[in-house]
């Protein structure tokens, strides 16, 4: 019997993709511990840990480790600075090799990306037949290797995609989805971070199954949007449509609320230095710049204000951001009710400045 599904997405991700690049043009660092980031500086240096291969991870080392700790776990992996120019030409590759295989195509920085394959597969018989395909191209054109989950939703086929990991497919049936899901941590869930994690622990919420066995009232009685939001991933009901970035979009924005009211001013300012940090990370994996930033702040009873500040050029300097947005929360210091929510939008867009004037931004604005 052939399975008929509504959507087929393909979640296309990357291996340890800086490292990986590293290891294809220099083979001795094949099966050794790679790391891309700062100079470690014999364990003193400052920064952090941009990526590292498979057998660093195997030491404890991840992404965003600071260098020295990483340095203390394994002193003997090979340290390298990132080549950001080699890793954007690498990525341009994948990219257009992935484009080819669907008009519906997402790509959601410099090493994943989503494709809409709906209209190439008609049913799961094909799916496995394409990913293998899209495989063997990346590595026969660009040498590396990406692993690639499939499903009904992006949120679901990116989970999958991390699930076999390297050169790995998985494939996601809706029928299999719950056992699938059932057994794991629910930072598996896009947006569950280890903030979040611990709130939903203290809830009684540690697996995804925890959540699938909980009637969507619930979930939002206890974690608001952010509980049906989850309710929605976990069920297969993210609709979210494949489509990419283009330069009509006006603005880029995140905005959190607090799992309980604050007038804490340390957990207030630190998500919003999560929010920043997190926003920027897109900007510069798409080469985006802004002249517009505006504070979001909701306080119990849901009073909402919002405040912006135009820069007379554009720039991408998450330190200026979040000066300015301490500047513009100034004004609501002696409001007494407590925070609710808070955002951050960054509009005025554009896309890819070009090399001069983005030095010269850089120059002004450090």
């Amino acid at each position: 019997m052939i399975l008929i599904m509504s959507r087929i997405i393909f979640h296309c991700d990357l291996d340890c993709f800086f490292a990986s690049v590293e290891i294809r043009d220099n083979p001795v660092y094949k099966n050794k511990p790679v790391i891309i980031g700062a100079d470690p500086k014999g364990g003193q240096g400052r920064g952090v840990v941009a990526t590292c291969s498979y057998e660093a991870r195997d030491f404890g080392l991840h992404s965003a480790m600071p260098i020295s700790k990483a340095y203390r776990l394994c002193p003997q992996g090979i340290y390298l600075k990132p080549d950001h120019e080699k890793y954007h030409y690498a990525s341009q590759e994948v990219m257009k090799i992935l484009r080819s295989y669907s008009p519906k195509f997402q790509q959601m920085g410099i090493d994943e990306a989503y494709l809409d394959m709906t209209d190439m597969c008609k049913s799961f018989d094909k799916v496995e037949k394409i990913a293998q395909e899209i495989q063997e191209e990346v590595f026969n054109n660009v040498g590396i290797t990406l692993s690639i989950g499939c499903a009904s939703s992006k949120s679901i086929a990116k989970i999958a995609s991390d699930f076999n990991k390297p050169n790995g497919i998985t494939l996601i049936r809706d029928q299999d989805r719950e056992d699938f899901l059932q057994n794991m941590d629910i930072i598996r869930i896009p947006g569950i971070g280890k903030k979040s994690k611990s709130y939903y622990n203290k809830k009684g919420i540690n697996k995804i199954g925890d959540i699938l066995q909980k009637p969507l009232y619930q979930m939002i009685a206890l974690f608001g949007k952010n509980g049906e939001w989850v309710w929605n991933v976990v069920n297969g009901l993210d609709e979210r449509a494949v489509k990419e970035f283009h330069e009509k979009r006006k603005s880029i924005s995140k905005e959190r609320t607090f799992y309980e009211d604050t007038d804490n001013l340390s957990e207030i300012i630190s998500k919003l230095e999560e929010i920043n940090t997190k926003i920027h990370q897109k900007l510069e994996k798409k080469n985006i710049y802004y002249r517009t930033i505006t504070l979001k702040i909701r306080f119990e009873g849901f009073q909402t204000y919002t405040r912006s500040y135009s820069m007379k050029s554009y720039i991408r300097n998450r330190k200026k951001v979040l000066k300015v947005i301490l500047q513009l929360m100034r004004e609501f210091r002696n409001n007494e009710k407590k925070v609710r929510l808070v955002g951050i939008k960054l509009s005025n867009l554009k896309r890819n400045l070009d090399n001069t004037q983005t030095k010269i931004l850089q120059f002004i604005h450090a």
